[in-house]
Parts: structure tokens; sequence; C-alpha cells
């Protein structure tokens, strides 16, 4: 099965955690956890697992680990 990718706009320190698809297909995710140590990628990888209904190994980021757009793929 070929993994599904998806743009996601990460939004760290928000008050609450939420995933919600804008209208130009890209994925903004607000996340509580800050962007330190890798805190903030656990928590989308999370979020997003939990969002589609998959465990989080089948949730990778593939691009821009340390950006703020990622490209994030679901086995």
């Amino acid at each position: 099965m070929t993994p599904v990718s998806i743009m996601v706009k990460v939004k760290p320190n928000a008050r609450a955690s939420d995933l919600t698809e804008g209208d130009d297909g890209v994925w903004l995710a607000e996340l509580k956890s800050p962007p330190v140590d890798g805190k903030a990628n656990a928590e989308l990888v999370a979020l997003v697992a939990a969002f589609f209904d998959v465990p989080k190994s089948r949730v990778r980021i593939a691009r821009g680990a340390g950006a703020r757009i990622k490209r994030v793929e679901i086995d």
C-alpha cells in the first residue's frame, strides 16, 4: 500500500491540540507542546495518528522536521 502524504502547517504553544484541514488542502496542527527537543513533532505524530485512527508507528514526518510546514506520511 502506498503511503498517503499530507502537508501540515504547525502552530506550537497553542491552548489546545487540534488538527483541521484548510481550504487549500494544507492541514493546520495546533499543538500544546513547545518546539523544543522534538516535543512538538512527537505530539504531531500522535495527533495525526489519532485523527486518522492508525497506530503512531504508521505516521512519520517525511520532510520538514525542523520547519513549520511539514510533509507527513501515513502508511
